[in-house]
C-alpha cells in the first residue's frame, strides 16, 4: 500500500553462520542463511572468507573482493559496516577494564579512515559506531564534552567520504542512555551523524518499557536506523552499576522481551516518511531495521543466534511490524525469476 510506511530489513549476518558453533563465521554460511530467510541486506561485522574469522575492520583487499563476489552470488548487499569504532577508551587511565586506548589522532587517521574505505569497497553508505568508554566508575556526563569533540571529527571524516555515521546506544559508554546520546547528537550537530536505537541495550541496564519509550522519543530527532533485539530479566536489576556484557544470557525475540517493541514501532511509524526522505538525500536506500538478536548469546563485541535463531527472530520482528502496519519486503518467486532474467 502506497500510504503504508516501509522499512528495509537487514541483520548481522555473522549471527546466522552456524547452528551451534559461534566461533564459525564462514561467509557462505552467513549468506546462505540470509538468502534462505528472504533477506537482501546484511550488516557485516565478523566474517571468514578462508583465512579464519576476523572483524570486518581487519579484512585485506583480496578478502574484500571475495566478500563482494560471494555476496553477489547470493544476491545480497551491505546495509552497514558493523564496526567497533568508538569502543575504545576516551582517556588513557587504568580503570580495571580490558578496553584499549588509542591516541585519537591516530585512531581518526587509521581506524576511522579504514571504515570509510571499507564502506566504499562494499558499496554501502552507513557505518555503525559507539561513543567511547569513559573511565569505569566515573559519571558519563563528566565526559560528554570530550566525546562530542571526538565524535564530531569522526562525523566530519565520514562526511568527507559521503558516508553517514550511526552512533549506537549501549551500556558502559558515554552515550549509555537515549537521553545522553540525544544530548551528544545535539551538541555534535553534524549532518553525517545519526543515532541507532537498540532496546535491549537499555533493558540490560534495568530500564522499564515506559523509560525506554521516553529515551526513544529523546533520540527520534536524530534517529537514523534501529537495531532489534530484546531481553527479559529473570530478576530485578540494580541500577547504576556497570553491565558485564559477557554474562548476559536472556536475549529473546522482539515480541517476547521487556522492551514492548510494539509501542516503539508505533512511534517509529509516524517518523518513517520524514526519516526516509532525509536518508535518501544522503544516498541511503531507505530506513534499515537491523536484526541483532543474540538469542543464543551475546557479549561486548558480538552475538550469536544460529540460522534457526535468526529465523525465529525475523519472524518475531515481522509479526511486530505487521501489527503496527509497517511494510517490509522479503524475497519471493518474482525476485528469483528476475535474478534468472526470466
Amino acid at each position: 500500500m502506497s500510504d503504508t510506511p516501509r522499512v528495509i530489513l537487514s541483520g548481522f549476518a555473522d549471527e546466522a553462520a552456524h547452528p551451534t558453533d559461534q566461533s564459525r563465521k564462514a561467509a557462505e554460511e552467513q549468506f546462505a542463511a540470509f538468502a534462505a530467510l528472504g533477506l537482501q541486506y546484511y550488516s557485516v561485522r565478523f566474517i571468514d572468507v578462508g583465512g579464519g574469522p576476523k572483524n570486518v575492520m581487519k579484512l585485506t583487499k583480496s578478502e574484500i573482493q571475495k566478500v563482494r563476489s560471494l555476496q553477489n552470488d547470493y544476491g545480497l548487499n551491505v546495509s552497514s559496516i558493523g564496526s567497533p569504532l568508538g569502543k575504545v577508551k576516551l582517556r588513557d587511565v587504568a580503570d580495571g577494564t580490558r578496553n584499549a586506548f588509542v591516541p585519537f589522532e591516530k585512531y581518526l587517521a587509521q581506524d576511522v579512515q579504514k571504515a570509510c574505505e571499507l564502506a566504499h569497497a562494499l558499496e554501502c553508505k552507513l557505518i555503525r559506531g559507539f561513543s567511547f568508554y569513559h573511565p569505569r566508575g566515573t559519571d558519563p556526563r563528566e565526559h560528554v564534552a570530550q566525546a562530542v569533540d571526538q565524535l564530531g571529527q569522526v562525523a566530519e571524516t565520514c562526511h568527507r567520504s559521503d558516508l553517514t555515521f550511526g552512533l549506537e546506544v549501549e551500556p558502559n559508554l558515554v552515550g549509555e542512555t537515549g537521553h545522553l546520546l540525544a544530548e551528544i547528537h545535539r551538541k555534535v550537530n553534524h549532518p553525517a551523524m545519526v543515532l541507532v536505537f537498540d532496546a535491549a541495550n537499555l533493558v540490560v541496564q534495568g530500564y522499564t518499557a515506559d523509560e525506554l519509550l521516553e529515551q526513544f522519543r529523546a533520540m527520534l530527532p536524530g534517529l537514523g536506523w534501529m537495531h532489534v533485539k530484546d531481553y527479559h530479566h529473570p530478576q530485578p536489576v540494580r541500577r547504576g552499576e556497570p553491565v558485564n556484557e559477557d554474562t548476559l544470557a536472556n536475549f529473546v525475540p522482539a515480541d517476547r522481551g521487556d522492551s514492548s517493541h510494539e509501542r516503539l514501532f508505533l512511534e517509529f511509524r509516524e517518523h518513517l516518511p520524514k526519516l526516509e526522505r532525509k536518508l535518501r538525500r544522503r544516498g541511503v536506500p531507505g530506513v534499515f531495521v537491523d536484526l541483532e538478536p543474540h538469542v543464543k548469546g551475546g557479549g561486548q563485541f558480538g552475538g550469536f543466534s544460529g540460522p534457526d535463531g535468526m529465523g525465529v527472530a525475523l519472524r518475531a520482528l515481522c509479526r511486530v511490524l505487521d501489527y503496527v502496519r509497517i511494510d517490509y519486503h522479503l524475497r519471493d518467486f518474482a525476485d528469483i525469476r528476475a535474478a534468472r532474467g526470466l
